[in-house]
């Protein structure tokens, strides 16, 4: 313990990496030394802990914490009302053409109803304007539209195209399920190239902390339309980790108004 006092005398933090039998040991004389000390536990990273405490004699990892405060939570929540109904309002003669556009299309229902997963890993029913004939609808999402899909209608190509098909996803934000700005919800099927999403990288489930959005930073960016590729969902992955870690609302606003550049694309068919 001399030795080691004298090799530390002028030593302010030290990190020790010893077999885990030797942690204890080192953890003792670490705690006289003086020095802020660590010790190394790849435990920890592999549970992606946060922090650390002991409670009741039992040593506890901090895994995960919501992502927003109470207060950050409401000024959202205030936002994504005050725009959605206000946008619903304003928005309301073409929310009525285009249902009766696709009503005329073909007779069938005017709202595609599919189940997407939201915040706390909860399903929930995302409404959509129809775009595809009813017979040939894909409602787990196995299979994304492509250039040229058959299944798209003429009415469905011009609202896909112009992301007019995404609107009614206003009164979800209204109902709570989802927000103006977040990672977007995706069909339970969803495939990136041949694998699920949640298959191509584990990171995927913390997207779920948050409500999903109407927008986010991938669309903005350009990552949408159909995952062929496992790199196309990885993209737009990055992206959504991304928004999660700094969120403000003058971000949201940022979003909100970039999304207006992208509404027409050309990875929408």
């Amino acid at each position: 313990m001399h030795r080691l006092g004298l090799i530390l005398r002028n030593i302010d933090r030290v990190i020790v990496s010893c077999p885990p039998d030797r942690r204890a040991a080192w953890a003792l004389m670490l705690k006289g030394a003086n020095v802020d000390g660590e010790v190394l536990d790849d435990e920890v990273a592999r549970l992606g802990a946060q922090g650390a405490r002991v409670s009741g004699g039992h040593g506890l990892l901090l895994i995960s914490a919501g992502p927003l405060g109470l207060r950050d939570r409401a000024i959202k929540r205030l936002f994504d009302l005050a725009f959605a109904a206000g946008a619903i309002l304003a928005l309301s003669p073409l929310l009525l053409l285009v249902a009766i556009a696709v009503k005329l299309e073909d007779g069938g229902p005017v709202f595609f109803i599919q189940r997407r997963m939201g915040r706390g890993n909860r399903f929930f029913d995302m409404y959509k304007f129809r775009s595809m004939t009813v017979t040939q609808a894909d409602n787990d999402g196995v299979v994304s539209a492509s250039k040229g899909d058959q299944r798209v209608t003429r009415v469905g190509r011009l609202i896909r195209s112009t992301s007019i098909d995404e609107l009614p996803q206003l009164f979800n934000v209204l109902i709570g399920d989802m927000s103006l700005v977040g990672p977007r919800p995706h069909a339970i099927g969803s495939q990136a190239g041949s694998k699920l999403f949640w298959e191509v990288d584990l990171r995927y489930w913390q997207r779920h902390c948050l409500r999903p959005g109407l927008s986010g930073l991938a669309q903005i960016r350009g990552f949408r339309g159909a995952t062929e590729h496992e790199t196309d969902l990885i993209d737009r992955l990055q992206s959504d980790l991304e928004y999660l870690e700094g969120w403000t609302i003058l971000r949201d606003i940022k979003i909100v108004l970039l999304t207006i550049r992208v509404l027409v694309h050309d990875r929408a068919f």
